[in-house]
């Protein structure tokens, strides 16, 4: 009868058996190894707590909140075409028919199209740029995308007629949709692990910021000058050359640079970033970089799915349906409504100052969103994401928690390898379903149309309860994980409510340096 309790030296045993046993005997045993096999190494920097990662990491911190800048252009895109709408001078430009009250209206058909057009144009931005990005790098996506809305400001401010309008809109979305398929990603891939979700969800802050001084800029118009609609327009221009400067003077992302294999380019940059870090080990960084890379690579390889569309099978399948579920979510629940068309909607609810409405509502939304940047690495983003999109779901004051932990999760949830094309995918899905809403809502709150006026709220109570219950199943906590740690979380098929009970290889292996240190 053969023992049970051989070990590598005895001779009966095969070179296959004895590099077996030697693995197993290292993986329960070695932290350093275990961590190793899954791509995982540590970086010294685990135990840091948020300021004193923020204090230590002070550049990458400034480079992503500037990099989440651009969110501020996105925000005031939308915001204008959510309330120009209801400028008197706006609508003497454009309008195309006469309201039941004998003066100037814009169709129901054709707010739908310049609504519809700019979501469109959001989800050829989102399909397409992911390839470039990934070619050629996050800062040529970025000059890209950047030539493209200043084309659509452009048009803007010279377009005379609907027609023109409409082709204005098709280009900002464009510009829009690679613009929010390229900043959560550079973002996710540049941000110390520790203060990731805070950094990713400042995208949230500056869209907020920018839809909040469109609505500030149409409400005092409104009061001064009822018929000018294009100097709002004009201010874009400040807030592109903003952005041309962050984009000139940001570096690379070293995780792209890894991926394609610029290992000197990625030494520099991470230099770059990490300039003034304290005991900083540019070889430790890199390798860890590298390990995780390497080890995607392999297990896409293992299982044949190393092209771009491996985004749709097996566990990165699962990552691209958690990616979009949560912005998806938005749009079932109300983002079209009080986003797209909120000053509209009150207008025609009968509400005597919608511009101001919408000024509060958007100060409320700064609000939430500064304190959930605030709490995103303290108590995590799954609660804040299930519990937004809950409040959302019976009042509209957590739609800010759903879209800040929602741009957070595009940008982090997916591999390293696949994160573009995941993250170009799962907006474009939320703005397929946002062309949808956009054409139905003119309908459902237009006054000379279907006039549902408040009652909207209950389409949206019925169509959101879905994907309000699928928020509580199906979103993890990602809060202080590195890439490669969220790697061996999904392959080991742990469950999204049990992420954060759930030990990892490099916790394993800080907890076993800080008993060796003791």
């Amino acid at each position: 009868m053969e023992s049970k309790n051989k070990t590598p030296s005895d001779p009966s045993l095969s070179a296959r058996q004895i590099e077996n046993i030697t693995k197993d005997t290292l993986e329960k045993h070695d932290p350093a190894f275990n961590a190793a096999i899954k791509g995982q190494a540590t970086t010294g920097y685990e135990e840091l707590g948020v300021v004193e990662t923020i204090k230590n990491f002070k550049l990458c911190t400034l480079v992503c909140f500037a990099m989440a800048f651009s969110a501020a252009t996105d925000g005031y895109q939308i915001g204008i075409n959510a309330s120009v709408i209801a400028n008197t001078g706006f609508v003497d430009r454009f309008a195309t028919t006469v309201g039941k009250d004998g003066k100037p209206a814009l169709a129901s058909p054709i707010l739908s199209g310049w609504s519809a057009i700019m979501s469109c144009g959001q989800i050829v931005g989102m399909t397409t740029l992911p390839f470039l990005s990934s070619k050629y790098g996050r800062k040529p996506a970025m000059f890209t995308y950047w030539v493209v809305i200043v084309g659509s400001v452009l048009t803007e401010c010279l377009v005379k007629t609907w027609q023109g309008w409409l082709v204005a809109k098709f280009l900002a979305g464009i510009g829009v949709g690679c613009l929010q398929s390229t900043v959560p990603t550079y973002i996710s891939e540049v941000a110390p692990t520790r203060i990731r979700g805070g950094l990713l969800m400042c995208y949230s802050f500056w869209w907020t910021l920018g839809s909040f001084f469109a609505q500030v800029a149409l409400q005092h118009l409104s009061k001064s000058e009822k018929t000018n609609y294009l100097t709002p327009i004009y201010t874009q221009w400040a807030q592109v050359g903003i952005m041309l400067l962050i984009y000139i003077f940001i570096p690379e992302s070293p995780a792209w640079c890894v991926n394609t294999g610029k290992h000197d380019r990625a030494k520099k940059q991470l230099l770059i970033l990490n300039r003034g870090v304290p005991n900083y080990d540019l070889d430790r960084q890199f390798q860890a970089l590298v390990m995780a890379v390497e080890h995607e690579r392999e297990v896409a390889a293992e299982q044949q799915r190393e092209k771009w569309y491996g985004i749709f099978q097996g566990t990165n399948g699962l990552r691209t349906v958690i990616s979009c579920w949560t912005n998806l979510s938005q749009q079932l629940i109300g983002l079209s409504l009080f986003g797209t068309f909120g000053t509209y909607f009150f207008q025609q609810a009968g509400l005597e100052d919608p511009f101001k409405i919408k000024v509060i509502t958007n100060s409320i939304q700064i609000a939430t969103v500064i304190a959930i940047i605030t709490l995103a690495d303290r108590i995590g983003r799954r609660l804040l994401a299930c519990s937004g999109t809950t409040i959302c779901w019976l009042s509209y004051v957590g739609l800010a928690a759903n879209g800040a932990t929602g741009w957070g999760y595009i940008g982090e949830v997916s591999s390293q390898r696949l994160r573009p094309y995941t993250a170009g995918f799962a907006a474009a899905v939320t703005c397929v379903a946002g062309v949808v809403m956009n054409v139905l809502i003119p309908y459902m709150t237009n006054s000379n149309k279907w006039n549902w006026g408040l009652k909207t709220g209950w389409f949206y109570f019925g169509v959101g309860l879905p994907f309000v219950v699928g928020m509580w199943l199906l979103i993890p906590e990602t809060s202080g994980r590195s890439a490669a740690e969220l790697d061996e979380l999904f392959e080991r098929k742990i469950k999204p409510w049990r992420f954060h009970k759930t030990e990892t290889a490099t916790q394993r292996l800080v907890h076993f340096s800080r008993a060796e240190d003791n």
